[in-house]
């Protein structure tokens, strides 16, 4: 695709993760699938690659690269219609080692980005939690100092990668009195004693483990704070854009993927002796489809244009995933309809592509807290400042 963002370089690097998602992740998908587990083996393929590393320092053993290999990375990987095997990819990615790569210090990262950057760990996020899952500030999760650790206590809940993790990046408050300026991440330990995970049973998403985490009295080293005490609502706040931006490009390019699978549907089935893509009923909503996801994607590229400058992107990246999200649910739902009841087949692909579509208005913040941030910078005027270095 020619595009104005997208070098000779960019290009030849899709090319190349194409064939090597074809040969090296296309042949277990429906075994990831089914069974809900991902083989250890295919994170080390992608940190062989580099994959891990394309947003990582070199200092650190990544690549350094900017934002549109990101671009690319994201993409493609919703072309192998698993939703569930993205998001693990991508959460630990950019979930889990974007706040290494930000705030670790020389000892966490040579303990855990660097090898999150060879896929000999791999890390989630702990922020949701049962109470209140976009209610950061409100968060239960206690993390008690006691001489030179933590004692950790609470819970966590929709945690991607949770389960099979080898890390987890926790937010907890460290000082219940002092509000959003109370909370603090840490790096927890997998197999710190008093951890322990429940795999949760979802609608899609099915190859990735989402958990629920919880902390009995879990002890965390002071060593294992990332950046400073009583910043990581602010730390938080800054990654939400990214997520933001990330679930948006998710949303286009699974988007694109269900248009193009119908459009060669379309053009192979007959029916009262015309391929059904002849129908005017049907190519003009196509044509409605088509308009709203590239609408979508270039405003996606344009939100990554102005992160990969350092713009502070909380307004763009929020009105990426809430519009984005939206139009993927319904190109997946028309597509679906467009194979009739072929659509309603576990063997074709539309089917898994709904349910796991249906996740993006709900993950990285409701459609409904985001519209409520948009309306608070429209409206009132709000404005939000990128964090001081």
């Amino acid at each position: 695709m020619q595009s104005m963002y997208f070098t000779e370089e960019h290009q030849l690097f899709r090319e190349s993760l194409k064939e090597f998602l074809k040969k090296e992740v296309s042949p277990h998908i429906e075994k990831w699938e089914e069974t809900g587990t991902i083989d250890s083996f295919i994170w080390k393929k992608f940190g062989e690659m580099g994959y891990f590393g394309l947003a990582t320092p070199e200092s650190d053993g990544g690549l350094g690269l900017d934002l549109f290999y990101t671009v690319i990375f994201l993409e493609e990987l919703q072309k192998i219609n698993s939703g569930g095997f993205a998001a693990a990819i991508w959460a630990h990615a950019y979930l889990a080692m974007t706040h290494l790569n930000k705030n670790a210090g020389e000892h966490l990262r040579k303990e855990y980005l660097e090898p999150s950057v060879l896929g000999e760990k791999i890390g989630c996020l702990g922020v949701s939690e049962p109470f209140g899952g976009s209610d950061v500030a409100g968060m239960r999760t206690t993390a008690i100092k006691e001489g030179h650790a933590y004692l950790l206590n609470g819970s966590k809940t929709f945690i991607t990668n949770g389960v099979y993790c080898d890390y987890m990046i926790v937010a907890a408050k460290t000082d219940a009195s002092a509000g959003n300026k109370g909370i603090t991440i840490f790096v927890v330990d997998r197999n710190s004693e008093g951890v322990s995970a429940n795999k949760l049973n979802k609608l899609g998403w099915r190859a990735s483990d989402t958990a629920e985490l919880a902390f009995d009295n879990v002890t965390v080293p002071a060593a294992n704070i990332l950046g400073e005490e009583g910043k990581g609502f602010t730390y938080i706040m800054e990654a939400f854009a990214l997520e933001r931006l990330v679930m948006g490009i998710n949303a286009h390019a699974r988007a694109d993927y269900a248009l193009e699978y119908a459009l060669q549907y379309m053009s192979e089935r007959e029916t009262f002796g015309k391929k059904i893509n002849q129908y005017q009923a049907l190519r003009h909503r196509i044509a409605d489809l088509y308009a709203d996801m590239d609408i979508c994607r270039e405003y996606n590229y344009s939100v990554a244009y102005k992160m990969e400058r350092g713009e502070y992107v909380v307004k763009e990246a929020t009105i990426s995933k809430l519009r984005s999200t939206k139009m993927a649910d319904e190109v997946a739902y028309e597509c679906l309809q467009f194979l009739g009841g072929y659509g309603y087949i576990e063997d074709y692909p539309m089917a898994r592509l709904l349910r796991d579509s249906r996740l993006g208005p709900i993950g990285g913040g409701t459609s409904e807290i985001l519209r409520e941030i948009i309306a608070k910078i429209v409206i009132d005027k709000k404005e939000y400042k990128a964090p001081k270095s």
